[in-house]
């Protein structure tokens, strides 16, 4: 069989066909006859079927083999593209489509799929369709200022009418809101910064200049609204302007407002509670020692299988819900053994030394060696003549012992609102925020290094990184089924890394068949793969 073209003219007119034909044998004659009339497909298709019927025959050696010119990554940029389009975060960006507004849902989807800087999102081009799925011409690199720097800004103008809308989405009247505060460093030179400082650090990098990120989230741990403070802000100042933000901006009421034990201190309740909301926090160790002494719980009521609600003979709609956790309580006492072990054993170093020391050196090395290990208050010490003794306070170590893995939530939000569980449980929400954190600052979105110096631009670079995480929230919420049917351990197969490589591996291909150029060839997914895209809702 071969195909074969037939061009026809009838007056002024030509007509062309493309036939399949076969040769045949009949009483010693070769004839011909027509097998099927192909010429409404495509040429490319033509084309292959061509050269499938030339195999092993003496073709035109110019078609030759198929052969893969280029490809581009496209699965992952194309999956959640679709999702964010899905959530209407395009429109929630602008109501209008306008370039700036795809160019936003690059850098959005960008922060997902390819972490780095603007500059080098902009220089993948070539190897992703990213850029050309929000409307840029294939082949073609975006301009850093303009398709990105300039859409940050455009970002931010937006940013409290975006977190707004977002808002009126995941909170409602009544609804709980958590609000928590971690910190970035940076490196380098930020002189004319009024947002980067020293503070206290939560990644352990002294030395380092940062800015403090403030989120709120819904119950489930969905990002609403961020905001960039200056590296030295204490995380309790800034409740209470989130807490306006919920109530005046986002017209949300009787909120319950649910912090750690460092950032709802007393005042900052007070000023919260002023707005008509409820609040949800932890009792720091000091207070818990208060409750004690003021005989309003006892170290009895302490339980490891139920928490037991205790209410405030001042306060009477205040509740104290007491909780025992055995493994935190494992953990503390064995790391106050270590380090009072080790605190001992360089002080027994210094006791046993036979250098020359005045008492004001030595009581300087006794110093450095108890701010080292952090215990000082378990050792009473004195030195007399240059010669140290020291003791370990065991009375204190055994009060101090007794309360390990103990902790009280606190709320005044009704027992007939939520059972003494569900407060506690609630609480322990407290933890999606801090995962949230994770995603934002590590390998799943690396909000640092910050490779921006302005301000504003520092700013928009964290709102983008948070709404990169709403988009990353919403994809593991409808990909739940897959972890809950996943292995454990050594089994387990899956996590957001794996998913996003194997959404990866789709991608779009130009081809060449003979002379004809077969664009944007789309790998076939595999089963594990169209599980994935099933599951976020995605056809490609």
């Amino acid at each position: 069989m071969y195909v074969e073209e037939i061009k026809l003219k009838r007056g002024t007119k030509q007509y062309c066909c493309t036939l399949i034909r076969e040769s045949y044998r009949h009483g010693g004659s070769v004839l011909h006859r027509t097998v099927c009339n192909i010429s409404k497909l495509p040429s490319h298709v033509i084309e292959q079927i061509r050269v499938g019927l030339h195999k092993g025959q003496a073709a035109d050696r110019r078609d030759g083999p198929l052969l893969v010119e280029r490809q581009r990554e496209y699965g992952a940029s194309y999956a959640l593209l679709d999702l964010a389009r899905q959530l209407e975060l395009d429109r929630l960006i602008y109501s209008r489509k306008e370039p700036w507004r795809e160019d936003a849902l690059a850098l959005i989807v960008g922060r997902v799929v390819y972490q780095g800087s603007k500059l080098a999102l902009t220089n993948v081009y070539a190897d992703t369709a990213l850029w050309e799925l929000c409307a840029h011409p294939a082949d073609q690199r975006p301009d850093v200022d303009r398709h990105a720097y300039a859409v940050m800004d455009r970002l931010m103008a937006r940013q409290d009418a975006i977190q707004k809308a977002l808002a009126g989405r995941q909170l409602g009247d009544g609804c709980l809101i958590y609000y928590d505060v971690t910190s970035s460093y940076f490196e380098g030179a930020y002189e004319d910064s009024d947002l980067v400082a020293f503070g206290h650090n939560r990644d352990g990098k002294k030395g380092h200049e940062q800015i403090a990120i403030g989120l709120l989230t819904d119950a489930q741990g969905c990002p609403v609204a961020v905001e960039v403070f200056r590296g030295n802000t204490s995380d309790q100042s800034t409740v209470l302007a989130q807490a306006k933000r919920v109530s005046e901006q986002y017209g949300v009421k009787d909120v319950v407002f649910a912090g750690d034990r460092g950032m709802l201190t007393p005042k900052r309740i007070a000023e919260v509670s002023a707005l008509g909301f409820k609040t949800l926090t932890a009792l720091t160790h000091p207070q818990i020692r208060d409750l004690l002494e003021r005989k309003v719980i006892q170290m009895e009521l302490f339980d490891e299988r139920e928490p037991v609600a205790v209410h405030d003979p001042e306060q009477k709609t205040l509740r104290y819900l007491l909780c025992k956790n055995p493994n935190t309580a494992a953990d503390e006492r064995q790391t106050r053994q270590e380090l009072i072990a080790q605190t001992r054993r360089a002080l027994e170093k210094l006791a046993a030394s036979r250098k020359k020391r005045t008492d004001v050196e030595l009581g300087a090395k006794v110093g450095a060696v108890l701010a080292k290990w952090r215990v000082a208050k378990f050792f009473a010490w004195r030195i007399e003549k240059a010669r140290l003794s020291f003791e370990i306070d065991q009375e204190l170590v055994q009060t101090e012992q007794a309360m390990d893995g103990c902790y009280i939530i606190r709320t005044d939000v009704t027992d007939k609102a939520w059972s003494a569980q569900q407060a506690v449980d609630r609480y322990r929400g407290l933890a999606q925020v801090e995962r949230a954190f994770r995603n934002l600052k590590t390998v799943a979105l690396e909000l640092r290094p910050v490779y921006h110096h302005a301000d504003d631009r520092i700013r928009a670079h964290v709102f983008i990184c948070m709404l990169a995480y709403y988009l990353q929230w919403h994809a593991l919420q409808r990909l739940q089924p897959l972890f809950d049917a996943d292995g454990d351990g050594k089994d387990r197969r899956w996590a957001w890394p794996i998913i996003l490589e194997r959404l990866k591996s789709i991608r779009t291909q130009t081809c060449r068949l003979g002379r004809t150029i077969l664009p944007n060839v789309i790998t076939r997914p595999d089963p594990e793969q169209q599980r994935i895209l099933d599951l976020l809702k995605v056809k490609l």
